[in-house]
């Protein structure tokens, strides 16, 4: 009788098992392309609240609980708003604090936030401290580099010329995938042939053509603001590997020698769960890895014209060479 029941409860476990492996099957060819690859494609957002690095207040807790997780998508419009009056204390002098009705200005026009599935409270997942692992090299190198991020925080960057602003401003390169803009145009759409995946950001309509048929990189002297990316299936992962960096994309401080592996898993009509792992020995002490959700969106990609409208890049230099007179 004994050997019966193990023999039943066997037989309940491996029916079980099988059964998972159907529905993940049948889960994977329910998104799979009519030659037989995975299906990516579609308008993916991936802008979140979740800060790239983890912040101080929340060193040592890697994840929240699915209450504090809706706490902070939902307090996310005024942590924006906080961060940029800080930034701005002569507003704040002349016209108070923000309140509620700056908030709701500034969530009419940003894209929906949300937190990834698995919770984390940074994006930086790896090392486990959730911070980008700079060596002293590395971390001076990307404090001289002008961001957007130091003017937000109330650290201007020069602008005795186009060179000392971001490049984002100066319509050169946005990061894309790489890093979410905290407000918007976070909008991604993949399109797949055979032999290609190709990715179209809306941030300045940069785009990236990946080749899947095993060819190598190209030469070490093509450097290029997006590098050179290669994919490649492993099961229902896409796979991507960018080199061949230029020596002015600064990506934290990086090198010309920095790269990039890249992985896109479908988990259901949804969600595509995204991983990114940087390497340069120059800049950082190890590999890191970036974790984020890219989430199915309705929502259409517009043109870009920042080249043709960049009328902000000239008003900062204007405004700067208007102070620079006041002074003498």
């Amino acid at each position: 009788m004994r050997t019966r029941r193990v023999l039943l409860a066997l037989v309940i476990i491996v029916a079980g098992v099988l059964a998972s492996g159907r529905a993940a099957m049948a889960q994977a060819q329910r998104f799979t392309t009519p030659w037989g690859d995975p299906d990516l494609q579609g308008i993916w957002n991936n802008q979140t609240p979740v800060p790239f690095e983890r912040p101080t207040e929340l060193a040592g807790k890697a994840f929240f609980t699915r209450e504090e997780a809706a706490e902070f998508e939902r307090t996310h419009v005024k942590r924006l708003v906080d961060v940029i009056a800080v930034a701005d204390p002569t507003s704040v002098r002349e016209h108070g604090r923000p309140d509620a009705a700056d908030e709701q200005n500034l969530a009419i026009w940003m894209d929906e936030s949300k937190v990834s599935p698995t919770r984390r409270t940074s994006l930086i997942i790896d090392p486990p401290d959730g911070r980008i692992p700079h060596t002293p090299e590395g971390r001076a190198r990307w404090a001289s580099v002008p961001s957007f991020e130091r003017d937000l925080f109330g650290q201007p960057n020069a602008a005795s010329g186009p060179q000392d602003r971001p490049l984002i401003e100066r319509c050169l390169a946005a990061g894309g995938l790489f890093e979410p803009n905290p407000f918007y145009n976070n909008y991604h759409s993949i399109l797949q042939t055979p032999g290609h995946v190709v990715i179209v950001m809306e941030e300045l309509h940069e785009h990236r053509i990946i080749p899947l048929d095993g060819r190598p990189h190209v030469g070490p002297n093509i450097r290029q603001w997006l590098g050179d990316s290669r994919g490649r299936w492993e099961g229902q992962t896409l796979v991507v590997e960018t080199t061949n960096f230029n020596d002015r994309m600064l990506f934290h401080g990086a090198t010309s020698k920095l790269r990039l592996v890249e992985r896109f898993t479908r988990l259901d009509a949804n969600t595509i769960m995204y991983r990114l792992t940087v390497t340069d020995p120059a800049t950082f002490t190890g590999p890191w890895t970036v974790e984020n959700a890219l989430r199915r969106s309705d929502a259409m990609i517009y043109e870009s014209d920042c080249h043709e409208g960049n009328r902000g890049l000239a008003n900062i230099l204007s405004a700067a060479r208007a102070e620079e007179k006041k002074k003498d």
